[in-house]
């Protein structure tokens, strides 16, 4: 007779209802030696000001500029932008139907979080983090308004191994002409189940509709029991490890009381527990194995802001996105093992070993304190 199916030890497939892609996940497998490689921890602390950092105040960037002695935040156009601004050059015919091209432009903004070059994001003050996020804001609407840009994506690339060149503590913004892949996909995903799946408990989207990340998160905060995925939640916010999760501890980051398009339509209090929740969750990723956590981060809500105020705002289609951030690190064992994407993943399909729950209870039981301040 066959033994039951259990999910904490025997491999299973889950889907990610937000792009539709499905993730492999073989519990038996996280026994299993490591003789592969192993990431360096750097033993160097940074020091508050640096001369030969481009992004510290007063500094000359690595295009020749030279920065404001700013003491909180500050913006700039990247000197190195991967898009820019039309008008650009006219694509030539395709040579082939199959080998098309499409001109993309827009802008991409560095966004400095402080002056303080060894102060990252789990190490800054509340009233700090809030100012980014007011900065966040201001970088949305400015750019998101701005004639031919369809998309902004607000992201940070923390740590060396996932492409960070630079230490400062820094985010960025790409604004586009184009709606990227990834977050169409998942706008589409999001539009399809509102007009097919009847209202339910959870916060409702516009028009009274289902969400699906509300109704996601709904069952992660008051029905999941003993699952476990909820990782650390406040007033208005909660992270939890999806039930999809394919990096180790990743996270998503989202508002769980009411229906949220976009950052703009925070309130005050909510804003306070974004804040609070973002220094709860990336200090728990420092403390996890007590190193400075490498992660990339990206904030996921509607294209731009809306344009328009003949539209009530709880009949705009667009606001059919719901604000949440993803959390994606690839610290895997220990600060020296990371997760690689290959053979099968990058063939096949995503598979992880250690199961969203047990890695939301590892990230659950950890201190709010930073570890370098205990």
């Amino acid at each position: 007779m066959a033994e039951p199916f259990d999910p904490t030890s025997h491999p299973h497939r889950r889907v990610n209802p937000l792009t539709g892609e499905h993730v492999i996940v073989a519990p038996h497998r996280s026994k299993r030696p490591w003789l592969g490689q192993t990431e360096p921890i750097p033993t160097a602390m940074l020091l508050e000001y640096d001369p030969a950092c481009y992004l510290c105040p007063g500094n000359t960037r690595a295009g020749g500029l030279l920065n404001d002695k700013y003491e909180n935040t500050m913006v700039f156009e990247n000197d190195f932008a991967a898009v820019l601004p039309p008008p650009g050059p006219t694509a030539p015919p395709a040579p082939h139907p199959l080998l098309t091209t499409e001109p993309v432009s827009g802008g991409c903004d560095v966004i400095c979080f402080h002056p303080r070059h060894d102060l990252t994001l789990p190490r800054l003050p509340l009233p700090d983090i809030e100012r980014i996020i007011d900065t966040w804001c201001t970088v949305y609407k400015k750019r998101g308004s701005q004639e031919g840009i369809e998309h902004v994506q607000i992201f940070e690339n923390k740590g060396a191994m996932m492409g960070c060149s630079n230490p400062h503590p820094h985010g960025q913004a790409w604004s586009t002409s184009k709606v990227p892949h990834i977050p169409a996909t998942e706008l589409e995903s999001l539009r399809k189940y509102a007009s097919s799946t009847p209202p339910s408990d959870a916060p409702r989207g516009p028009l009274g509709r289902s969400c699906l990340l509300c109704d996601y998160v709904h069952f992660e905060v008051t029905l999941a029991g003993n699952e476990g995925r909820v990782v650390v939640q406040n007033d208005h916010f909660v992270a939890v490890v999806p039930w999809w999760a394919i990096w180790p501890f990743e996270i998503l980051l989202l508002p769980y009381k009411r229906h949220i398009p976009s950052i703009l339509h925070l309130t005050p209090e909510e804003k306070t527990s974004f804040a609070r929740i973002l220094s709860q969750v990336t200090i728990r990723y420092d403390n996890l194995f007590s190193c400075s956590f490498a992660y990339s981060m990206g904030i996921h809500q509607r294209p731009i802001p809306a344009t328009s105020d003949t539209i009530p705002e709880d009949e705009d289609e667009e606001n059919i996105a719901h604000l949440h951030l993803h959390f994606s690190p690839p610290l895997l064992r220990s600060a020296t093992v990371r997760k690689f994407l290959a053979g099968f993943e990058l063939m096949s399909e995503p598979q992880r070993d250690l199961t969203p729950e047990d890695a939301a209870q590892r990230l659950r039981s950890l201190s709010d304190v930073h570890y370098l301040a205990q």
